[in-house]
């Protein structure tokens, strides 16, 4: 699931007149991550992992190439990752928690955004850790990212697609990372969910 204002390709003929359009896609181009990459100079990422000439190309690019600043929790800072849920409530509970973070951090729990559920097929093996998970535990600690991200490092060095967990988020949930993005495939927009705080750490979640 992403923020709907990121799969809006018009969002910017919202903030400028069509006179300065040109100079606003122009400044976005030149600190867009995504087309930094395409062109070879995103150091996290080669130019010839990413995808095109399919649907939703540029959601993938952008999963892999608009990296959490501190990292998420099999990827680091420097490339991002697929990220997904077995299903819906999995991938509703994991957007809830990382927005109520956010306004945690400015102790206001009044919001609401629209959120798009990207749906999508994974190809490949997965290093699966539901098989001896107690073995994962510091990888799937609720607080750190520390040991995740160097399983994470670790595996992508190795070659591998990607890891299947148990959500941290939901409990009996299932989540997903893939690695690569030639690993995505067939991927589909599914529906639009809103997120809504009014003064509750737990958003309100309806159709969009």
């Amino acid at each position: 699931m992403i923020p709907s204002k990121y799969g809006d390709a018009t969002v910017l003929g919202e903030i400028a007149s069509e006179a300065d359009l040109k100079a606003v896609w122009d400044l976005d181009n030149a600190t867009n991550d995504r087309l930094l990459a395409a062109r070879g100079l995103l150091p996290g990422i080669e130019r010839s992992e990413l995808v095109s000439g399919m649907a939703h190309s540029d959601i993938i690019n952008a999963a892999f190439t608009h990296a959490h600043p501190l990292g998420a929790r099999f990827s680091g800072p420097a490339r991002g990752a697929w990220y997904a849920g077995f299903d819906i409530a999995t991938a509703q509970a994991e957007v809830a928690f990382h927005k109520t973070v956010q306004l945690s951090e400015i102790n206001y729990f009044h919001d609401s955004v629209t959120y798009d559920d990207y749906l999508s097929d994974l190809l490949g093996d997965y290093y699966d850790l539901r098989i001896g998970a107690r073995s994962f535990a510091k990888c799937l600690d609720p607080d750190s990212y520390v040991e995740s991200q160097k399983l994470g490092a670790r595996l992508l060095r190795g070659g591998a697609l990607g890891i299947v967990y148990p959500s941290v988020r939901f409990a009996r949930g299932t989540s997903i990372v893939c690695f690569r993005p030639a690993g995505v495939a067939n991927v589909r927009k599914g529906e639009t969910y809103r997120f809504s705080w009014s003064g509750q750490t737990k958003p309100a979640i309806s159709l969009g």
